[in-house]
């Protein structure tokens, strides 16, 4: 699969300035377009007016929590298109990911995480 060709618009949340930093570095080598929100609460606001491909989303930030805007996430969705939510974190405790999927997300990626590990859970998403 080339990823090159993929076109991702994402949404990035996350709330340490080097994180976005490092993930924007990464990912924007593949072309894709990344918005960056520095909490759940911007993730919401732009979530409601952009168009993303998929939300790469911290779980523990200042504002609101990352479970916390995911569950509003899907509480707009309301059956519309469901967006794929992928959970980062620095907690890589099996429990922790479990917690994540059962609050509405999609997948987990532990913190720093491998792109090519990101690309397996894409595949896996049907992305």
């Amino acid at each position: 699969m080339s990823w090159e060709a993929k076109n991702y618009s994402i949404l990035l949340v996350e709330d340490n300035k080097l994180n976005q930093t490092v993930v924007k570095f990464t990912l924007k080598r593949y072309g894709y377009l990344i918005d960056v929100a520095n909490n759940g609460l911007e993730a919401v606001d732009m979530y409601k007016e952009g168009n993303y491909d998929f939300i790469l989303m911290d779980v523990m930030m200042p504002e609101m929590d990352g479970l916390e805007a995911t569950k509003i996430i899907r509480e707009i969705e309301n059956g519309q298109e469901h967006i794929p939510i992928i959970a980062l974190t620095a907690d890589i405790m099996v429990a922790n990911e479990e917690k994540c999927i059962e609050n509405g997300m999609d997948a987990h990626l532990s913190k720093p995480f491998d792109v090519d590990h990101l690309f397996k859970v894409l595949t896996n998403l049907g992305l």
